[in-house]
């Protein structure tokens, strides 16, 4: 889809890292993201926001919000368990407290104003938790393999099987094929959220919240295919809604 002046897309933020990066004789610390997540939004016709973590308190994320018309919640290290009650796993990454916090409080945010989400890997994990559910910290103690996360970078490719009646189901299918690298996933399922696919292992690989917010979030990476832009473009199709409701 091509923007132009007289049809702009909606704006869609993505959360992303604070993280090290090199680039040339610079070795430091950066706000970064894997461009094929604001790719996605961009090619599915919206234009793409990067929020990197910062000091936050629920007035900054409102002022953030109000110029957004969708959020994005994207992948990356794990959440810290004392959000959810527990001590940390020794496979659990070390807290990135920053992160957390700036992402939970855009999510809040956006549900109390109806705003819409697409949750991606941790995207969905941060979904579940702000409403009051946990997580598996290390699937393969769970499971008995690591087939969820063969690691070195190499994503696996998983069958999701999709929950009818679903706004998932109503987007991609009966079923997905779905690329994924997480250890940790969905334990108790947080208020209001109803899962939307399972994978052969019983892992909850989606969520959403019912009604007629846009609240999405799959366990897989979709920004890993870029040939298959339904959620990417479910998400700015919402906003792009979303955006109209409010101009009027």
């Amino acid at each position: 889809m091509v923007l132009n002046a007289s049809s702009p897309g909606p704006i869609v933020g993505l959360t992303a890292y604070l993280d090290r990066a090199q680039m040339g004789v610079w070795d430091i610390c950066a706000g970064v993201l894997p461009a094929n997540y604001f790719q996605g939004v961009t090619m599915a016709g919206g234009i793409a926001v990067l929020l990197p973590p910062q000091p936050v308190d629920p007035d900054i994320a409102n002022r953030v919000l109000d110029r957004l018309d969708g959020l994005v919640i994207t992948g990356g290290y794990d959440l810290d368990p004392a959000a959810y009650g527990q001590q940390p796993h020794p496979a659990t990454d070390e807290p990135r407290a920053a992160r957390d916090a700036w992402e939970l409080a855009l999510l809040r945010g956006a549900l109390d104003r109806g705003l819409p989400v697409l949750g991606i890997c941790r995207g969905a994990q941060v979904l579940n938790v702000a409403l009051g559910g946990t997580l598996h910290q290390h699937l393969p103690d769970v499971l008995g393999h690591d087939g969820h996360r063969a690691g070195e970078g190499v994503f696996t490719r998983l069958p999701v099987r999709t929950v009818a009646g679903t706004r998932l189901a109503a987007l991609v299918g009966e079923s997905a094929d779905a690329a994924c690298y997480h250890h940790q996933a969905i334990d108790e399922v947080g208020a209001g959220l109803v899962v939307s696919a399972w994978d052969p292992d019983g892992v909850v690989e989606a969520l959403e919240l019912p009604g007629d917010a846009f609240v999405l979030a799959v366990q897989w990476h979709p920004e890993q295919s870029l040939d298959d832009l339904r959620l990417f473009a479910a998400v700015v199709g919402a906003a792009r809604a979303y955006a109209g409701l409010s101009r009027r």
